[in-house]
């Protein structure tokens, strides 16, 4: 699936729910399932500067494509990186590099978060793209 395929997945996902209660259980849910860093690379390096949280992320190329683990010792910002994670793992780095990320406004996520998530949010996005510009470099 691509990227944009993936982001409107996730945007009919949330608009089933009815009220954002139930998307924060939902993002809760994503949490858990959200592929685990090995322990090895819970360093600080890896740590998204600018969340509240500590938000862990790791991503190794294989192939042409990126693929990340994360964790967070929060549960929804655990729920977050899961979203990211779900949305740009898997993908080449040049199709990172490029996606947008309107569906955060679409499904209303940047809104329903504290300042400090909703700027951590911005740090886990510029950190996956930042990956994914490290990991081109390499490719060419």
């Amino acid at each position: 699936m691509s990227i944009k395929e993936i982001q409107e997945e996730i945007v009919d996902e949330f608009s089933m729910f009815e009220d954002w209660m139930q998307r924060y259980e939902y993002m809760i849910e994503l949490g858990k399932s959200l592929p685990m860093i090995k322990e090895q690379y819970k360093t600080d390096d890896n740590i998204i500067k600018g969340c509240q949280s500590k938000v862990w992320v790791h991503a190794e190329l294989e192939g042409d494509k990126l693929v990340f683990t994360a964790d967070s010792d929060a549960i929804i910002t655990k729920g977050i990186i899961a979203i990211l994670i779900r949305t740009f793992s898997n993908q080449k780095p040049k199709d990172i590099i490029d996606a947008e990320t309107r569906f955060i406004d679409e499904i209303g996520l940047k809104e329903h978060l504290s300042p400090t998530r909703a700027n951590g949010l911005v740090s886990m996005i510029k950190q996956l793209k930042l990956y994914a510009v490290a990991y081109q470099t390499q490719l060419n």
